[in-house]
């Protein structure tokens, strides 16, 4: 059986969490902590893995003090940006050096199948357009914008179009006020929040008389339940140390 403990447990994601823990055959709930409880409760005695479900203000705290405490991670909170994570890369080699540990922490920008295979869909279509455009849609709750998997796509989509030596995309816009959305790797990524939505996003992509769109959405939370799962079995395998971001690392793609 897999230990797993759940940090932010009463939050939206980190109740199902719990639920999905409790229901799966090779997983048992350890500990179930949230906002202002002790995380130097966990350690490696009472957990295999931690789940991290917070908020982006407190994630990156929370999870440097799990690598203290010299236990694996899962990490779903999003807004992490390059910075963090080389923290977190940081933390990872000083335990190591240090006190020998090998350790593994992953980052999720999204734990949906749909939207982690959108993904490596727009990846391998950007070369093949002259123009490709995000637009991420969720709830008003959602504390941060664009949502990391919309911030994903697009580098994989600037990465792509730079590996295959492909010009800037055509934008004849001289002023937009701020309608054009944030550019991330020379992609326009576009934020709504709406009453009614869960997680959804669109990559557009555009040719002269044609047009893909490649879309996935998550009705409900249960949805991102199966990759949890997922990742917290490949990380309990020891087969990951160090630092993994993106459930496509986990997937026979």
């Amino acid at each position: 059986m897999i230990r797993v403990s759940v940090v932010g447990a009463k939050g939206r994601m980190g109740s199902h969490v719990v639920k999905a823990v409790e229901d799966a055959e090779d997983t048992q709930l350890a500990l179930a902590l949230d906002a202002g409880d002790d995380l130097t409760q966990i350690t490696p005695e009472n957990t295999d893995v931690v789940v991290e479900f917070t908020v982006p203000a407190v994630s990156l705290n929370n999870v440097l003090t799990l690598i203290k405490q010299g236990v694996n991670v899962v990490v779903g909170t999003t807004g992490w940006t390059d910075e963090k994570l080389d923290q977190v890369r940081k933390a990872l080699i000083e335990v190591r050096e240090t006190h020998g540990r090998e350790q593994s922490v992953f980052i999720a920008p999204n734990f949906a199948i749909s939207a982690v295979l959108a993904d490596v869909f727009a990846r391998i279509a950007a070369p093949y357009f002259e123009s490709a455009e995000v637009i991420e849609l969720h709830h008003p709750d959602k504390v941060d914008a664009p949502s990391g998997t919309a911030i994903h796509t697009a580098h994989a989509i600037g990465e792509a179009r730079a590996a295959a030596g492909m010009e800037a995309m055509p934008d004849n816009t001289q002023t937009d006020g701020g309608s054009r959305g944030q550019v991330i790797d020379g992609v326009h990524v576009h934020a709504v929040r709406l009453r009614g939505l869960n997680a959804h996003e669109e990559v557009l992509l555009g040719n002269a008389g044609e047009q893909l769109v490649i879309r996935a959405d998550s009705f409900d939370r249960v949805s991102f339940m199966p990759g949890v799962l997922l990742a917290v079995r490949k990380i309990a395998s020891h087969a990951y140390p160090g630092l993994t971001v993106g459930l496509d690392n986990f997937l026979a793609l």
